[in-house]
């Protein structure tokens, strides 16, 4: 059972579940006249191939995180959570800005409590609550962060908002866990990226968000140049869709698990790697200039400074993350992404941008 399911890591989850004979409930929103079963067939028609035959084993529930029991039905909700239940909890907000602080929390703190009281509510034994979280629940902290459960904070220990309520839903779960008994573990992802051994990418999250700015100054500004204040050195998290998808299916079948896994890369890229790859892919030059203040900036520049006041959070951080727990879990290893991997996914992602603005254009 998966919340959220619509969205980029979770339709490709369900996708492989389908692929594997699994059965799966699927809890989406409707929305714009737009039938909650109908948005989920296009998220999978989008993510990968999926037939008659894989479709039949998926239900869709039409669900609202916000009310008592989702707002189905009690004799459905035993139906559907009969037998032993792997429930994901993905349904969260993405945004960071402070104006949207109360969506934030409304959504990734109340929403994660309505759906542990609902699973506590008509859940059989052996069943499992997973929570995905972000490793970027570290905020800034110092050091390694290791897998497991951190006190709440202040937000100035942390670089937005959605990191903070991240904290404070996995705290809420930690009660339930060492109070209600509830049989849950926190799954910490990182920056979730394109499939590694294909290189197609359908997020545009993160690196993507920002080499589509840098894309469209290319675009109408051929051959100029861009000096960034980006750290060469600090580095990004990335984590390929399809090694997130392994280690959810390796998580499920395991018999016993720890609280907090920290689902992260061992071989985070750096920027100057990715700065070069959008040197090599469009045509502009992106220079590294920390010392470059707003009033030396030339008016692209101070476009691309303004679009990156929230993700520019992450250009300069380097953090750490324990694997311990991951890695005696994990049957089927992956291989660490590698900056020729990163390189793939960015030249798929623009080459399919500019296509697209192509046929929108005629």
């Amino acid at each position: 059972m998966i919340s959220g399911a619509n969205g980029y890591v979770a339709s490709n989850f369900i996708v492989e579940l389908l692929n594997q004979g699994h059965q799966v409930v699927a809890l989406v929103r409707s929305r714009n006249s737009i039938p909650a079963g109908d948005r989920m067939v296009k998220a999978l028609h989008e993510m990968g191939h999926t037939d008659d035959v894989q479709l039949k084993r998926l239900e869709v529930y039409d669900y609202s995180l916000f009310e008592k029991n989702f707002n189905l039905p009690k004799k459905q909700l035993r139906q559907i959570f009969d037998g032993q239940v792997h429930y994901f909890h993905f349904a969260a907000s993405l945004k960071f800005d402070i104006s949207s602080k109360e969506e934030i929390f409304g959504t990734n703190l109340q929403g994660v409590q309505h759906s542990i009281d609902t699973f506590q509510r008509y859940s059989g034994i052996n069943s499992r609550f997973y929570f995905i979280s972000t490793a970027y629940s570290c905020g800034k902290c110092k050091g390694i962060f290791e897998e497991k459960f951190y006190d709440n904070a202040e937000i100035s220990e942390f670089r937005n908002y959605y990191e903070q309520s991240k904290r404070f839903a996995e705290n809420v779960i930690h009660k339930y866990i060492e109070n209600k008994k509830l049989n849950a573990c926190i799954l910490r992802i990182s920056q979730i990226v394109g499939n590694r051994k294909t290189g197609v990418t359908l997020t545009d999250y993160g690196i993507f968000d920002f080499s589509k700015r840098i894309q469209r100054v290319a675009l109408r500004n051929p051959g100029s140049k861009l000096r960034l204040q980006i750290d060469p050195d600090s580095t990004q998290n990335l984590l390929p869709i399809d090694t997130v998808v392994s280690y959810f299916l390796d998580i499920i079948e395991s018999e016993s698990l720890p609280a907090v896994l920290n689902l992260v890369s061992r071989n985070p890229i750096t920027n100057r790697a990715i700065m070069n790859s959008l040197n090599q892919l469009l045509p502009i030059q992106l220079e590294v200039d920390m010392a470059l203040k707003p009033s030396e900036m030339t008016t692209m520049e101070k476009i691309i400074a303004i679009g990156m006041s929230f993700t520019g959070a992450y250009i300069d951080i380097n953090p750490s993350f324990d694997t311990s727990n991951l890695d005696a879990v994990i049957k089927n290893k992956q291989p660490e992404v590698t900056f020729r991997d990163i390189h793939r996914m960015l030249e798929y992602f623009l080459l399919k941008r500019e296509s697209q603005k192509m046929k929108n254009t005629g």
